[in-house]
């Protein structure tokens, strides 16, 4: 995708405020999901799934999919809208939430972005520019040939050797953002990650972004619990339906978290118990990558998830209110829209 003037640059005309865009980053098992639905509430607020892997339809309870009872109403934008065995870039992410964003401005709500998905959030906020590297097939399925023949960490090894910022983001697992970072390399003779550093960090909104860490050893604890649970609510069954479904084990949604480890129990290559364990292995790792890219943005307001909710709450209200210059009881009964611009 080769960008001249995108949707998200022409969001602010020059001489105008840049519309309000609030976003709610942080690690999985975080607590995002409980956090996001109240302030939508409060600040009129329609979400956008900021999560990679949520956009898939039939993979709700691996993706941990907030269900239309913890919606409570609040509207929700880029969750199953495609089929799992459909490719879906970060290219697709930003401009399908680019129109999401204008969407709910016309409406007079807040767009809010909540999600753990770094480059696909970071992509939104600010404004990236997608080149169109053009593809080399031929690399590409020697990439995917590797992978089977010597494993996932192998080729993530490979991509370590060339492009070790890029490899320190992406999950072993991530065949596909790994082949293409490689490929990246191979057509252009450049590093994906020395290009994305060369994006400009000036944003066509009117940012607030709220960041939410937690201690370490609690965090693991809550990520090894929701593993738990969702194998209590069905991730085996989830998984086989994918595989019967006709998804094939190369596609994207078969390389997250979760769907790879059970698919792999399900070819016979491991136990249930083993899988599990890689499951909950893989998912603590992720999370240290996902703070790791967090902690490189800028502009964020960080929140420890471990304190008192209801005093989390308040203080990001507070938080809010002195970004976009508007007090909360205001949202209550009016758009957000009709007083909120920054001035």
């Amino acid at each position: 995708m080769t960008a001249t003037t995108s949707k998200a640059e022409s969001a602010a005309r020059p001489g105008e405020a840049k519309p309000p865009l609030l976003v709610l980053v942080g690690p999985t098992a975080v607590g995002k999901t409980k956090l996001s639905i109240e302030l939508a509430k409060a600040w009129n607020a329609e979400i956008i799934s900021g999560d990679s892997m949520q956009v898939y339809r039939g993979m709700d309870i691996g993706t941990a999919k907030i269900t239309p009872e913890e919606q409570q109403g609040i509207p929700h934008h880029l969750i199953d809208i495609c089929d799992p065995d459909t490719p879906f870039s970060v290219a697709d992410f930003q401009e399908r939430c680019n129109e999401a964003i204008a969407g709910i401005h016309a409406r007079g709500k807040l767009p809010f972005i909540v999600g753990g998905t770094g480059l696909y959030v970071e992509s939104v906020c600010y404004g990236y520019e997608f080149a169109d590297y053009g593809s080399d097939e031929a690399f590409r399925e020697e990439q995917h040939r590797y992978a089977e023949q010597y494993g996932a960490e192998a080729l993530h090894r490979r991509l370590a050797e060339v492009d070790p910022a890029s490899a320190e983001k992406l999950h072993p697992n991530d065949r596909r953002r790994i082949i293409r970072a490689l490929e990246v390399y191979h057509l252009t003779g450049e590093t994906l990650s020395s290009q994305t550093a060369k994006q400009r960090k000036v944003s066509p909104y009117e940012l607030c972004i709220i960041g939410l860490t937690m201690e370490r050893e609690e965090l693991y604890r809550r990520i090894e619990r929701r593993v738990d649970l969702m194998m209590e609510q069905g991730l085996v069954d989830e998984v086989r339906r994918l595989i019967n479904g006709g998804t094939p084990p190369h596609a994207v949604a078969m390389q997250g978290l979760g769907y790879k480890e059970i698919a792999s129990y399900l070819r016979g290559e491991c136990t249930l118990e083993a899988a599990v364990e890689l499951l909950k292995r893989d998912t603590r790792r992720f999370a240290k990558r996902q703070l790791s890219w967090f902690r490189h943005m800028s502009d964020i307001h960080w929140i420890d998830a471990g304190a008192n909710f209801n005093n989390n709450l308040a203080a990001i209200h507070g938080i809010i209110e002195g970004k976009f210059q508007v007090h909360l009881e205001y949202t209550s009964n009016q758009s957000f829209l009709d007083g909120g611009n920054v001035q």
